[in-house]
């Protein structure tokens, strides 16, 4: 018995045993289920009415009791008969038009215990449901109710529904087998030709599809008519030299047309076993001759493939900018990274030469770096700074190491680029608090040591000038001593000041207030050298924790160095603003002055460093402010140039403005501050 004979008498019996064991089971459950439903149905029926005519049974209120037994005969079609019986066995509603049948009322009755009670009644034309019912009120059984259904019109719907089934059931039974034959065709047809291609495998002959084991019907097979068929557009005997080349080791003295009578080759002749059997042998010889080759392929395949995967991934998921360059300098690969911040996509970039993309990773000399790196295999490291077009710095971690093959030679340069800012302003500002702490100990102590002398100086300055008319050499030279002993006592204090050990205390403060009272001081002062100031404070009034007096001080600090930015003619913009969902408040002041070169800005807030002429500062006024901001648990920090939005917030410009400078202040709204 050839394959596809088997197949379709085994899916054939199989699908006929299906399609009637689920027609009967389902069949059943259906039915099962509809009888069930009616039940309980009639039950809930029965329920109703036994709770709905508790109060009219009690009232005898026989009117209403029939009201309610003939609504059920309109509630539910099925209801064949529905009545009332009290305590005595007296009829006291029913639905009967020819009389009430005696013998309804003892074909089922309740027990003692009072339970619903469901019995099949048979009246010899029909059956029905008979549910009775008790009727209680206050725990006492007053009546019953009594509801029949009829079972023959449950019945009708049951052997409808069987009839349905069974119909498509039927239908769906032809249509399987029908669709199982076709199924069985091409499964066996296929296999036949997959039988064959093992063969050709097996031959050698790689290089054939699945249709290159010719059959008898070589021009059936081949569909010599499609642009698939390896012998598209030639003759039939064209098609019938693929059965002559594969057949070639098995009947070498037969011609083509002549390969229908070839018995030894295993195309044409005719098989002892089924197709099954046919390509079980094939395959035993194939995986005999390739398995070997074929793990090894696939193993090394996948691991070939798992390691680009990684790679791949690592490449691009990287935060830094990396590039592959190969030793002439040209780009092999860039990651996402290296293309967005040269803003160039990587089509564009891979195959350029180094110096034809301006990157971190590039110098003036770049090719020479490359080349060096090769050929002594020595990485470069280095540290560059940048500045960004919002005038904010940025510091890179540069780093070129020699890629390798596998004869340890190198071929190429990596080259990462990773941003070191963050790490650079948390070394500087370890270096600066150091830098401070052993500047404040050592002005602490040298203050304290030269208050006293100084106020000698100055106190016998002053009694000398009594002793000396005032248009004498002698009282001007004193004066001039006054005025410098007092200069030098501003440093001491401003020393202690910033020496100081101990936090101030602190209490609960207007942040807005804090600054427009150092605003009214110096508005005027500030008008008289057409300056204006322009605040903008966030309408919130926050509330913070801190030293009124000391925060007054920086803002004093923080204005009186606008002023001297200026000079003449600017504009001074105060901006406020709360985050609630940071906790802070923060603090711009932007001036039109001529701003803050970037060689200084990294060293404003060192102690006695200025860019003010001899005798016009101490250098100790934005040292005192960072001191007092931190002593606050808040930040303070230097932009210059300032941007643009915050330097004209509400200000016309003028031709003398410079490019300004901004000091942001952060402030938390608690005592906790910033770690």
């Amino acid at each position: 018995m050839r394959f596809r004979t088997k197949l379709n008498a085994g899916m054939s019996i199989i699908i006929i045993s299906l399609s009637l064991m689920l027609a009967v089971v389902v069949t059943q459950i259906a039915a099962n289920s509809l009888v069930h439903e009616t039940k309980r149905r009639g039950q809930v029926l029965a329920d109703n009415i036994a709770l709905r005519t508790t109060s009219s049974m009690l009232s005898g209120d026989l009117l209403q009791m029939k009201e309610m037994v003939d609504e059920l005969r309109t509630v539910d079609k099925d209801v064949a008969y529905a009545f009332l019986i009290n305590s005595n066995s007296q009829i006291l509603a029913h639905t009967f038009t020819n009389g009430f049948p005696i013998d309804l009322k003892h074909a089922n009755v309740i027990t003692d215990d009072a339970k619903p009670s469901i019995k099949l009644v048979d009246t010899g034309s029909d059956k029905f449901y008979d549910f009775a019912v008790p009727v209680t009120a206050g725990g006492l059984v007053i009546g019953q109710a009594r509801l029949g259904l009829s079972r023959s019109q449950v019945q009708s719907v049951v052997n409808g529904l069987i009839f349905t089934i069974s119909i498509v059931t039927g239908i769906t039974l032809i249509i399987s087998l029908a669709i199982s034959t076709q199924f069985a065709h091409k499964i066996t047809y296929r296999l036949g030709m997959l039988g064959q291609y093992a063969e050709s495998i097996v031959r050698g002959e790689l290089k054939l599809n699945q249709t290159s084991g010719l059959n008898r019907n070589c021009w059936e097979i081949y569909k010599c008519d499609q642009e698939d068929c390896p012998a598209y557009g030639n003759t039939e005997q064209r098609c019938w030299q693929f059965g002559e080349t594969l057949c070639t080791n098995y009947c070498s003295n037969k011609s083509a047309r002549d390969l229908n009578n070839c018995e030894e080759c295993p195309v044409f002749a005719k098989n002892s076993g089924d197709e099954i059997h046919e390509l079980a042998e094939t395959f035993d010889v194939m995986s005999l001759s390739l398995r070997g080759h074929i793990a090894e392929l696939e193993e090394a395949k996948n691991d070939l493939t798992q390691q680009q995967e990684i790679l791949r991934t690592i490449f691009e998921s990287s935060p830094d900018q990396l590039s592959l360059i190969d030793k002439n300098g040209t780009y092999i690969s860039v990651n996402q990274a290296f293309a967005s911040f040269v803003k160039k996509p990587k089509e564009k970039i891979v195959g350029k030469k180094e110096y034809e993309i301006q990157s971190l990773l590039n110098t003036a000399n770049t090719l020479q770096e490359t080349q060096q790196i090769i050929s002594t295999s020595k990485p470069v490291n280095r540290e560059v700074r940048i500045v960004l077009e919002d005038g904010s710095r940025k510091w890179f971690n540069v780093l070129k190491v020699p890629v390798h093959d596998e004869h340890k030679e190198s071929i190429g340069v990596l080259g990462t680029a990773r941003d070191i800012t963050n790490v650079k302003d948390y070394q500087n500002q370890l270096i600066h608090s150091q830098k401070l702490e052993s500047i404040g100990k050592l002005a602490g102590g040298v203050a304290h040591e030269i208050n006293t002398p100084l106020g000698i100086i100055l106190g016998y300055s002053q009694l000398l000038q009594e002793d000396f008319p005032e248009d004498e050499q002698v009282h001007k030279d004193l004066v001039i001593v006054e005025k410098q002993a007092k200069f030098c006592r501003k440093i001491v204090a401003d020393l202690l000041n910033f020496s100081r050990q101990t936090k101030s205390e602190k209490k609960e403060m207007c942040f807005n207030n804090s600054i427009m009272e150092v605003v009214q001081l110096v508005r005027h002062a500030f008008k008289l050298d057409n300056v204006k100031i322009i605040p903008h404070l966030d309408d919130r009034l926050p509330i913070i924790y801190g030293n009124p007096e000391q925060l007054k001080q920086v803002w004093m600090n923080l204005m009186s160095n606008a002023i001297e930015a200026i000079g003449h003619n600017g504009v001074i913009n105060i901006r406020t603003e709360l985050d609630i969902n940071k906790g802070t408040i923060s603090a711009w002041f932007t001036d039109s002055g001529s701003g803050i070169a970037t060689n200084d800005i990294d060293s404003i807030f060192d102690p006695f460093f200025s860019t003010k002429p001899v005798g016009k500062g101490t250098g100790l006024g934005l040292s005192v402010s960072f001191g007092i901001i931190k002593d606050h648990g808040g930040r303070i920090f230097a932009i210059s140039p300032a941007p643009k939005q915050l330097l004209e917030d509400g200000a016309t410009r003028t031709e003398n403005w410079g490019p300004g400078t901004t000091f942001k202040v952060v402030l938390p709204l608690d005592e906790i501050g910033y770690e």
